[in-house]
């Protein structure tokens, strides 16, 4: 699971914004924290640099408009993060990841139990969750990801997209092609999933599973690196749009 920080102003350029991914509404954000400290889910605080924390959030106070994580004033991690006026925290509801900012924290010591207390977000970002569902080839059309093998030379292979996510992509290489190197860097990849989603983008190879559950092939999966804003804004919509066919099908 990525719980790094997605870069916002990759998202933002001075033209445009960040609407498809922003969640501003008070009770709504008040809802998802609410359900952060419910379920207890691991969250990770990000400073402008260090090692994350990863904490929980233990208390959500609508009325003063603050927030309470459990805290382990030994953890040499919190020491770090206490530092920076601006903290980002990064969590997954279901198949969503949320990411938020957080300014100006403060460790409160208790007798039995430390808590860092914040002050409620201005707004929530939401990006759909890697590999949180796959998208199949349809018949009548082809999602495919053009790219240079390493061991070929100047060749390009147009390889068929079995998934993608905000993340990244897996693709099928045909079983006559050998499998590059796990955490080969692969530059200016074309990506074509419909007439309106197509973007380039650089991939890493972080895994390859071999022939069996894939026939035909070896399945390749690709984390996107540093994908630019019109991609990542690319992705969002046609994810957002296949999740809401794949729902009309089955009802």
């Amino acid at each position: 699971m990525e719980t790094k920080p997605i870069p916002l102003d990759a998202l933002a350029p001075p033209d445009d914004g960040l609407d498809d991914f922003r969640v501003s509404s008070r009770r709504e954000i008040a809802l998802m924290l609410n359900q952060l400290c419910d379920g207890s889910v691991r969250l990770q605080l990000h400073g402008k640099d260090g090692r994350p924390y990863t904490s929980v959030l233990w208390t959500v106070d609508g009325e003063r408009g603050t927030l309470g994580f459990n805290a382990d004033p030994e953890d040499p991690a919190l020491a770090s993060l206490l530092r920076h006026p601006q903290v980002i925290v990064v969590g997954y509801l279901d198949n969503v990841k949320l990411q938020f900012d957080l300014y100006h924290l403060v460790l409160v010591r208790g007798n039995r139990a430390s808590v860092l207390s914040g002050a409620f977000p201005r707004e929530i970002f939401r990006f759909q969750r890697r590999n949180a569902f796959r998208v199949r080839p349809l018949p009548r059309g082809s999602r495919l990801a053009r790219l240079r093998h390493p061991a070929l030379g100047p060749v390009e292979l147009a390889l068929r997209v079995l998934d993608v996510s905000i993340g990244g992509c897996a693709v099928l290489l045909p079983d006559d092609v050998p499998p590059p190197s796990l955490g080969l860097l692969v530059g200016s990849v074309q990506i074509d999933l419909d007439a309106d989603t197509r973007f380039e983008v650089n991939m890493r190879l972080q895994h390859v599973t071999l022939p069996g559950s894939e026939a035909g092939g070896a399945r390749l999966g690709f984390e996107f690196v540093r994908a630019g804003g019109e991609a990542l804004r690319a992705l969002q919509r046609f994810i957002d749009l296949t999740q809401k066919r794949g729902r009309m099908l089955t009802l």
